[in-house]
Order: structure tokens, then C-alpha cells, then sequence
């Protein structure tokens, strides 16, 4: 039995790397320029945000919850990074930490009341994501903050490395959730907790502060994303993240997360941010419309559920 469910996760990972390898291929063919330097630049400053986002879904997903929020609470984390440095005159450092705190107090406010008050994490994230957004457009009066070249300085590659600093974070933070997940205790709980709550209570495992720590985690790393975005614009854009939680579900259900809890992968996840990155910015290569790009994408999230739902089918089985 063991050797089976190895066989069926092996499967599953080197499918994961072919589908990689395939989308590389194909836009390779299908546009000349795909594998260049610019592309290859665009596509590395485009990874931190969504990365760090997904990795906080692909948590919130184990656990067995949904984080709708983590875009509006980036959108949101940017705005007011680019309003601590342009109109309180805050220094960029002390900026981003006040960043981070919103995005974390978004998350801890979800956690509360999904923990604690037994509220479904689908409504009370939906209800963020509507406030969150609301806060970012008036924390700027729904205009554009532009900070300058002080925080782009974040996604631009540093000497010798050849990669940003945003980008080392992020890889960082892939490194540090997946270490958490697989070889600490609270990880253990953590998936213990999605796989059958009720069954980890009577193992003596109290679910709500694990759940309150996830959320709140999830929280201060669409924060991070926003800062990330700001870095990557130059300015705060309150309309930034919009559609970033669709994105992060598919990259984390593609990466072997399951939507009904108690399974996934970081590492996984982070392959399925791959796949999306070079997805949208193929297709843009070769001349397919944002409307149609939208299509497409929302065509792989459904997908990915099928997925999702046959590996949970035959997992049963």
C-alpha cells in the first residue's frame, strides 16, 4: 500500500514537471522571442507576489478553508506601503512593515472569526475581499500612488546573484512553509486537522488556533505580495490583485493541493506557479487577447478541480 501511494505521488510530480516542460516547449515553437532575456525577466518579477500568495492558499487549502481575500488584502498591503512613503514620509522599510501589518491584521480578523465564531472561510473571505478592496480605494482615493525607483529597487536583480531580492524572499518562503509542513509537528496537525477535524479533536488536537495561525499566515503573505507588486510597478495601484485568488487556487490544485483539505504540496504549488506564469505570459507572446487569455485560464482552474477530483476519487478507492 505504501509503495502504491509512492508510485501514485511520483506520478503525479512528474506530471506536474511535463506539463512544465510541454508549456515551454510550445510557446518556444509558437513565438520567437519566448526564450529570451526580456521574457525570461519578465517572467522572474512576476513570480514573487503570486508565489507567496499561493503559498499561503495552499496552507489555508490543507487546513480545509478557502482564502478569497488575498488579492483585495494585497491591493490593499500596496496602497498602504505607497501612502506610509509618499504622504506620511515614512522610510521605505518601516513603509513595507506597515504594509505587512495590514495584510496580517486582514488575515488575523479572518482567522478570528472563522477559529473562533465557526463562521465558513468562504463567506467571511469573501466579505474581506469586498472590504479589503473598499479600504485600498479609499486609503488612496482611488488613485495611483507612485513611489519611485526606492522600492523597485526590490524586484530588480542584485550584483553577481542575477536575481531580485523579491524573488530570493520568495524562494525563501517556499523553502521555510515547506520544511514546516513536512518535518514540524504543526504540520503534522496541520493536515491531520484538513483531513478529518473531527477525528484530530478526539486525538486531543484543538483545530482553532491552528486555523487562526493559517489564516493570519495567509494574511501577511498576500501583505508581502503586495509590497512585491508595488516593487514590480513602482507605484500602488488599488485595483492591484484583482483576480490574484483565482490564480493562487489553480497554481496550488495543479501543484497537488486537494479543495476538500488534507493534502498538499508547497513544493507542488510552487511548480503550479510556474505553469500559470508561463501560461499567461506565452499566451500574451503569441497574440491572444485579454479576454481570451482570461478564458483560457479559467478553463485550466477547472481543469485543475477535475484533477482534484479524480485524485480524490481514486485516492478513496
Amino acid at each position: 500500500m505504501d509503495r502504491l501511494r509512492f508510485l501514485k505521488q511520483h506520478l503525479e510530480e512528474n506530471f506536474i514537471v511535463a506539463s512544465l516542460i510541454l508549456l515551454i516547449l510550445l510557446f518556444g515553437t509558437a513565438s520567437d522571442n519566448f526564450f529570451s532575456v526580456i521574457t525570461l525577466t519578465t517572467i522572474l518579477n512576476q513570480l514573487p507576489a503570486l508565489t507567496v500568495i499561493t503559498v499561503g492558499m495552499t496552507l489555508v487549502l490543507i487546513v480545509g478553508g478557502i482564502d478569497l481575500s488575498v488579492g483585495s488584502v494585497m491591493g490593499f498591503s500596496a496602497t498602504v506601503v505607497g501612502v506610509a512613503t509618499v504622504a506620511w514620509g515614512l522610510p521605505l522599510p518601516f513603509a513595507c512593515i506597515v504594509g505587512l501589518m495590514a495584510g496580517l491584521m486582514c488575515g488575523l480578523t479572518n482567522g478570528i472569526l472563522v477559529s473562533y465564531l465557526a463562521l465558513p472561510s468562504f463567506i467571511v473571505t469573501l466579505g474581506m475581499l469586498e472590504m479589503a478592496r473598499g479600504l485600498a480605494y479609499i486609503t488612496t482615493n482611488s488613485q495611483t500612488v507612485y513611489i519611485g525607483g526606492a522600492i523597485q529597487k526590490i524586484s530588480l536583480p542584485l550584483p553577481i546573484i542575477g536575481v531580485s531580492a523579491a524573488l530570493l524572499v520568495a524562494v525563501a518562503t517556499v523553502i521555510v512553509a515547506h520544511l514546516a509542513l513536512t518535518r514540524t509537528v504543526m504540520g503534522r496537525f496541520i493536515i491531520a486537522i484538513g483531513t478529518n477535524e473531527q477525528a484530530a479533536r478526539m486525538s486531543g488536537i484543538d483545530a482553532r488556533p491552528y486555523r487562526l495561525c493559517i489564516l493570519a499566515a495567509s494574511g501577511a503573505l498576500a501583505g508581502l505580495g503586495g509590497i512585491f507588486n508595488a516593487a514590480y510597478l513602482g507605484s500602488a495601484d488599488p485595483n492591484a490583485g484583482i483576480g490574484f485568488e483565482l490564480s493562487a487556487i489553480a497554481a496550488a490544485v495543479i501543484g497537488g493541493t486537494s479543495l476538500m483539505g488534507g493534502r498538499g504540496s508547497i513544493l507542488g504549488a510552487f511548480a503550479g506557479v510556474l505553469i500559470i506564469t508561463i501560461l499567461q505570459n506565452g499566451l500574451a507572446q503569441i497574440g491572444v487577447s485579454e479576454p481570451a487569455k482570461r478564458l483560457i485560464t479559467g478553463a485550466v482552474i477547472i481543469v485543475a478541480v477535475l484533477i482534484d477530483r479524480w485524485r480524490g476519487t481514486h485516492s478513496a478507492s
